[in-house]
Formats: C-alpha cells, sequence, structure tokens
C-alpha cells in the first residue's frame, strides 16, 4: 500500500514536471522563432549576447566557493553584439587573438589581487568564457550568413530533435543507464535523441524545398549532419552534467520551470554550435 502511495506521488511529481516544461517550451519557442525570423544579424548578436551573459552567469554561480573573474566574462559575452561589425576574416583573427589576451589578464588580475584568487579560480574564468562565450558566438555567425535564417534551423532542429526524443524516449522506456555522470540519461534515450534529430531535420529540408524552393543541402548530407551534431549534443549535455556533479547542483538555476537554468536548457545546443559552423558554412 505504502508502495503504491509513493509511486502514485511520484508519477503525479513527474506529471507536473511535464507540464511545466511544456509550457515553458510553448512560451519561449515564440519569442526564439520572432528573433531569428524577424530580427536583423545585429538584434540576433545582441540577442545571443544576453543569452551569453545568463548562462555564463549561472556557471560563475554554480563555482560559489571559488572567485572567478566575473567581470571578464561579462565583456567579452557583451562583445558578441559586436561580432558582425568587423569582416569575417578580421573577426576569426581577432577570436584568435583572444586566447592569449585573455588568459593575459586573467594572470594580470592574479598578480594585481596578490593571489587573493587562485590558479584553480583563472581555470574556472577561463573554461567558462570558452565553452560558454567562444561556443555559443558561432550561432549569431551562421545566422548572419548566407543563407542564414535558413541554415539556422538545421542547428536548432539537430538540438531540439535531440533533447525532446531522448527524454520522452529515455524517460519512458530506457532501462539502461549510458554514464554515472548522468544517471538519468539511457542507452535508448541517446538513441532516440539521434532519430529524432534525424526526424525533425528531414522534415525541415522537406517543407523548405516543397514550401520554399529552397534547395541548399541534400536529404543525404541533412541526415549526415543530424547525426553528427545530435551525438556532439549529447556530449555537451553529458558535459554540462559533469559540471553539476563536480559542484553538487542539480540545476544551475531555476529560471526556466521544469527545465532548471538557461544553461541547462542550451547545453547540447552550445557544444553543437561551432561543428554546425563546420557542417553548415565552412564544408
Amino acid at each position: 500500500m505504502k508502495k503504491d502511495v509513493e509511486n502514485s506521488e511520484e508519477s503525479r511529481k513527474v506529471k507536473n514536471m511535464d507540464i511545466k516544461r511544456i509550457t515553458s517550451a510553448l512560451l519561449g519557442l515564440p519569442m526564439v522563432i520572432v528573433v531569428l525570423l524577424l530580427g536583423n544579424k545585429y538584434i540576433i548578436d545582441i540577442a545571443i549576447s544576453v543569452i551569453a551573459i545568463i548562462a555564463l552567469h549561472e556557471y560563475f554561480n554554480a563555482f560559489s566557493k571559488y572567485k572567478p573573474v566575473k567581470w571578464l566574462g561579462y565583456l567579452i559575452a557583451l562583445s558578441i553584439c559586436f561580432i558582425h561589425i568587423f569582416p569575417t576574416d578580421i573577426l576569426f583573427k581577432i577570436i584568435s587573438l583572444s586566447i592569449p589576451i585573455i588568459i593575459t589578464i586573467l594572470f594580470i588580475q592574479l598578480i594585481i589581487k596578490d593571489l587573493k584568487i587562485s590558479i584553480i579560480d583563472v581555470e574556472i574564468t577561463f573554461f567558462g568564457i570558452v565553452y560558454i562565450v567562444l561556443f555559443i558566438m558561432f550561432i549569431p555567425l551562421i545566422a548572419g550568413s548566407e543563407n542564414g535564417k535558413i541554415l539556422i534551423w538545421y542547428t536548432l532542429t539537430s538540438a531540439w530533435g535531440t533533447d525532446i526524443f531522448a527524454y520522452l524516449i529515455g524517460h519512458r522506456y530506457g532501462k539502461h543507464k549510458f554514464s554515472k555522470i548522468s544517471p538519468n540519461k539511457s542507452i535508448e534515450g541517446c538513441i532516440a535523441g539521434i532519430l529524432g534529430s534525424i526526424l525533425l531535420t528531414i522534415l525541415y529540408t522537406y517543407c523548405i524545398q516543397k514550401f520554399l524552393n529552397i534547395y541548399i543541402i541534400s536529404y543525404n548530407y541533412a541526415i549526415f549532419m543530424s547525426i553528427v551534431l545530435s551525438i556532439i549534443g549529447q556530449f555537451g549535455d553529458f558535459a554540462a552534467s559533469s559540471i553539476k556533479r563536480f559542484v553538487e547542483i542539480k540545476d544551475f538555476s531555476n529560471l526556466i520551470p521544469g527545465h532548471g537554468g538557461l544553461l541547462d536548457r542550451i547545453d547540447s545546443l552550445i557544444f553543437i554550435a561551432p561543428f554546425a559552423y563546420l557542417l553548415l558554412i565552412i564544408l
């Protein structure tokens, strides 16, 4: 009897969580669509910059036991607003130079503070800037490229398809655990995520070819790309889980009901972004 009550309570909590997740997604999706479809590249730059600042803030707060150099992280995140001021070739030179510049500034901060911050604080700061800011920077670079408003949705369908199907199938049918890093994730969910990514990407490709007469990417390449990005995105999810496990938190924040923090919601997208740029723009 007691076990039945516990199962019923657990089932109720799961249903409530599902409702929160769906509601949050339905409220957030129109905002994403409006910004990406109606906003110009500068509006998209600003939007991604704001997202980067919020995600970085959640990341820094997760390391509350340490003293990351927050001002530098926020400044770099703010710089996303200006990435389309420079030509692409100059921009990538700036990004390349930013790595040694950031490291230099961090060590200058270490010296000025007279060891009131440690090398661990420097490492946490640098990792956060690269992991969040430099990775997510590729989203506006894709969106601002030629045919960017079409191509950017390949990135999102891969991320969203993976997240949605991995959660739905893994949550209900997952029996075989994938890794101790994230005990709730299953092999069944990971496979379903890949299939979901393929399904949404094929559907998107069909829609733009059928209704918009746009033939940028073939079905074969779309399938290949969706598989690669889905796998990378799931590694991104595990990467975020490894951070949370290290700092002993469940979510980066409670900003989005049912999803946790903003960084919890975009952890796979962050990892996908640079590789999507490689597959969509460079190759």
